[in-house]
């Protein structure tokens, strides 16, 4: 599909822009007020998007000769996988800016281009059909996100930033070594190409292991996940937004785009250990939010079990499991998002967010708990929620893949209701922390606006799941489809050594009777 114009490039690179246009402004409402309007800008430029069609297949393809003797191409596309994230990110940066309208009250507009140059950054990592352009944006995010937590952070933002930065630059190297290996042994870095390819075992091996680490810290998995706690704690709310809406994303959208298709083979050796790893999440993450009284570290442990349930249903290799995890990526993002969006809300009023000090705002604050309870229950997934859709898809499954690996899943979700019941119980009927709450305002106009959108898209896509999975039907099934031929194409390859073990990558005119074999084995 195309459009009257290059879409996903005005979508990536319309932000900056925008921060362009905010060097010149002095005052910081203008700034405020000109960032709101290029967010709003930027979704009207994706309207196109609207029309993308339910296929197999990348649409709105951009391409440009970029570096050609390096074998470079500015390459762009979206899926039904990626076209999910891309609205996420576009979603995302108008909510930030008005969660951080009064939150920000210094070197605001330093902070502006941070949320604009973010959002470049992550549409881009979604768009990019080139590895060398999609670790340009991936390593794009570190700088803004980096300043966002150590300049607007908390007391002990120096360390989080800090432990942020290293923990995801460790990561980023090692996807950088694997990009140059499969540059190297595949003769290119178009994505789509490189989805064709047969790898030998030996070179899938390494270069998922590479994958792994990356898109581990970046979910986070335990026992990668320490940096989050400590940069979701001390970022300011809008850090925190963008940090559990889409930052977390681009680990899980990492396996889905380049473990399965380019590593097949390994992705199955590996999934045994990556269930088992999934499953650690989900039970230490549940099982550590219980224990939280600070509520943004509750709900910052709770990202580690959800996500938890999103890379559990990518290594299950099933439609039932994909399909949910892609759901449970967006639901996780919208939920998450606005549960950061209300702590920074009511942090703004009494300046704590320790449950002790935050407890029976149901009398004084009744629209503020209205929305909590709503997205604590969609959080733990309520029926009738969108939390529900994702994580139900996954448990199911679970079990149709082992019964006992579904009953190991459960406890999950039963920690999952135990601390987001426990937050929302003392949040609204507990004994008032202070008289002071009396005279606490409940939410203003603009509260109002940026918790609306979210609590839409929850009960539409909790009611209403339908569209949304047809959506991305094709393109799970299609990823499905070419990670099995080829998986077991490897296998059938090693098993009857025909192939040189010193090759990492088999050529493809040489496999014709070889892939026929293997597709009748699938078949």
């Amino acid at each position: 599909m195309t459009s009257c114009y290059p879409v996903l490039t005005a979508l990536t690179f319309w932000p900056v822009v925008a921060a362009l246009a905010l060097a010149p402004v002095k005052s910081e409402i203008n700034v405020r007020r000109l960032t709101l309007a290029a967010s709003l800008i930027e979704a009207a430029l994706a309207a196109p998007l609207i029309g993308f069609e339910s296929r197999e297949g990348f649409q709105f393809l951009e391409s440009l000769p970029w570096a050609p003797d390096w074998g470079l191409t500015y390459a762009m596309g979206a899926d039904g996988i990626s076209i999910l994230m891309i609205w996420l990110s576009i979603l995302t940066l108008p909510l930030c800016v008005l969660c951080s309208w009064t939150y920000i009250g210094r070197r605001v507009k330093e902070f502006h281009v941070c949320l604009l140059l973010m959002t470049t950054a992550c549409v881009g990592v979604f768009s990019a059909l080139d590895l060398v352009l999609f670790y340009v944006f991936w390593e794009a995010l570190l700088i803004p996100m980096y300043l966002m937590i150590a300049i607007w952070g908390g007391d002990q933002k120096r360390y989080a930033s800090i432990k942020f930065f290293l923990y995801t630059l460790f990561g980023s190297t090692l996807l950088l070594v694997a990009i140059v290996a499969l540059r190297l042994n595949a003769g290119t870095f178009f994505i789509p190409d490189l989805m064709k390819k047969n790898f030998s075992f030996n070179f899938q091996y390494w270069v998922f292991l590479a994958f792994f680490l990356a898109f581990a810290i970046k979910v986070p998995m335990f026992p990668f996940h320490t940096w989050l706690p400590a940069a979701h704690v001390q970022a300011p709310s809008a850090g925190s937004v963008i940090l559990a809406a889409v930052l977390l994303k681009m680990g899980t959208y990492g396996f889905l785009r380049f473990s399965l298709p380019l590593a097949p083979a390994a992705s199955v050796h590996f999934a045994p250990l990556m269930i088992a790893i999934s499953i650690a999440s989900i039970l230490y993450g549940g099982a550590v939010a219980l224990g939280q009284s600070d509520v943004k570290k509750l709900v910052a442990y709770s990202s580690v079990a959800h996500m938890g349930f999103v890379t559990l249903g990518i290594f299950l290799f099933s439609a039932d499991g994909v399909n949910g995890a892609i759901f449970q990526m967006l639901s996780h993002g919208i939920i998450t998002g606005a549960l950061f969006m209300l702590i920074g809300a009511v942090y703004e009023r009494s300046h704590s967010r320790e449950l002790s000090q935050n407890s029976g705002l149901g009398k004084y604050l009744p629209a503020f708990m209205f929305f909590w309870g709503l997205f604590g229950l969609a959080s733990f997934g309520f029926p009738g929620t969108n939390g529900f859709v994702g994580e139900f898809l996954i448990l199911a499954a679970a079990f149709k893949k082992n019964v006992y690996l579904g009953l190991l899943v459960v406890p999950g979700a039963l920690l999952a209701a135990a601390y987001m019941l426990k937050a929302v119980l003392r949040m609204a009927w507990g004994r008032p922390a202070s008289p002071e709450g009396r005279g606490w305002r409940d939410l203003k106009k603009k509260e109002w606006a940026y918790l609306a959108v979210p609590a839409a898209l929850v009960l539409y896509l909790g009611l209403a799941p339908g569209g949304l999975l047809k959506l991305i039907a094709p393109s799970v099934e299609e990823t499905l489809r070419n990670f099995e031929t080829r998986s077991r194409l490897v296998g059938f390859i090693k098993s009857a050594d025909l192939v040189d073990g010193r090759r990492s990558v088999i050529v493809e005119e040489d496999l014709a009777p070889v892939e026929a074999a293997a597709a009748g084995e699938v078949r």
